[in-house]
């Protein structure tokens, strides 16, 4: 990194930030599913359905014709993306499988260490799931029946579920299918193609990889946010990297929301993409609080000055805004915040909460693109109207 430092203006930032996650241009035209996972690198998984689970919902906001049970399809028929422990549970392309088997063994060993896997590793008590897998086909949690030993912890699971963990962890077993979001359990080479399974890749290869990977899809970063993209590598490994690559990397100062300007570095094609970029599309869009945009909290802060935290596990007297609330994004801004629920069986979604960010003036305009994105997400779910709650404000 012998050149310069690029300067990179807070408003160049933002629109090359949702530019590199697909959230620049208007969700519209012909749907690659898988190439927006790829250009993603991964898809955050999250049980939770308030109106649309996690993974479903950011993948719709890239692509409005996407439906629920496509991913299903990629994973559970198609075997073209496999699920995997990126910062968290998440589905990624299977391609990248020979580039995943530092994360099983680092997972592997992690939880080897751990005092909850105690046992875990003995080699006998695994062999004896995987048999029963091996004869009966894929099983579910569900499927055994062994109980928590000793005082139930928060957090605490009984020896099988354990044992079915330690095993996705290290790669022995694979996702196979979900049915109602419950994991199904298969061998790793009954789920794995062995063209991708079988394929060895240095450790070093896998860590560039790794890390030009997270830098290609954020635009720029510092050291701490490349580490944390993919959540596979260390610290120490990411400034091993960056040491190495120098040559082929550009140092940035990047100004942040409040005027402030952050050391980064970025691609050495930098230049290119800050000509390229296109000004980010006027449509607003409502967005999951799992969305990889929003993720990164400090990231989230210091590009757009939008401090936002999930507040699920926060007791209600606490929250200040709600239990499940989503981030309203129009344009390179964040304009508000909206607190929504679904009831699927009745057929319409709840607005349960409306606060503009401040400074955002909310006038018809606005207000109507709002409408239009409540009933194009009431459409994904499959219902066809939405309530505003008594004493919730409309934007006038």
């Amino acid at each position: 990194m012998s050149h310069a430092p690029l300067k990179i203006s807070n408003r160049q930032a933002r629109a090359l930030w949702l530019q590199s996650q697909g959230l620049a241009t208007a969700p519209t035209g012909a749907l690659d599913l898988m190439e927006i996972i790829r250009k993603l690198g991964f898809v955050q998984l999250d049980s939770i359905q308030v109106v649309s689970r996690a993974h479903h919902h950011i993948l719709w906001s890239r692509n409005q014709n996407y439906r629920e049970p496509m991913m299903d399809r990629l994973l559970g028929k198609e075997r073209k993306i496999f699920e995997h422990f990126t910062h968290d549970a998440s589905v990624l392309p299977m391609e990248y499988l020979p580039m995943w088997q530092r994360q099983f063994a680092r997972k592997k060993a992690k939880l080897s260490q751990s005092s909850w896997y105690s046992g875990m590793s003995n080699a006998s008590y695994r062999d004896g799931i995987k048999a029963r897998i091996a004869e009966e086909g894929s099983l579910s949690t569900h499927a055994f029946d062994t109980k928590i030993e000793g005082p139930k912890k928060m957090w605490s699971r009984p020896p099988h579920k354990l044992a079915l963990d330690y095993m996705w962890f290290a790669g022995e077993l694979a996702t196979c299918h979900r049915v109602n979001f419950t994991k199904f359990y298969n061998l790793a080479d009954r789920v794995f193609p062995e063209e991708y399974r079988l394929t060895e890749v240095e450790d070093q290869a896998q860590i560039d990889w790794l890390c030009q990977g997270a830098l290609d899809r954020m635009g720029f970063g510092t050291l701490g946010e490349v580490q944390k993209y993919w959540d596979a590598v260390s610290r120490a490994e990411v400034q091993n990297w960056a040491n190495a690559a120098s040559e082929t990397l550009r140092p940035v100062l990047l100004q942040s929301a409040d005027d402030q300007w952050i050391e980064g570095f970025a691609p050495a094609d930098i230049e290119s993409r800050l000509n390229d970029l296109p000004r980010p599309t006027s449509r607003l869009r409502i967005l999951n609080p799992f969305d990889p945009v929003i993720r990164d909290r400090t990231r989230l802060s210091r590009l757009f000055g939008f401090d936002y935290r999930v507040e699920m596990f926060v007791p209600a007297a606490k929250r200040q805004w709600g239990y499940y609330v989503y981030p309203i994004l129009e344009g390179d801004r964040f304009v508000g915040r909206i607190e929504i629920k679904a009831d699927r069986k009745a057929g319409f979604i709840k607005v349960i909460g409306f606060w503009p960010e401040n400074g955002s003036k909310w006038g018809a305009a606005r207000s109507d693109k709002l409408e239009a994105e409540l009933a194009r997400l009431a459409r994904l779910i499959g219902v066809s109207d939405v309530q505003w709650q008594n004493g919730v404000a409309r934007p006038a």
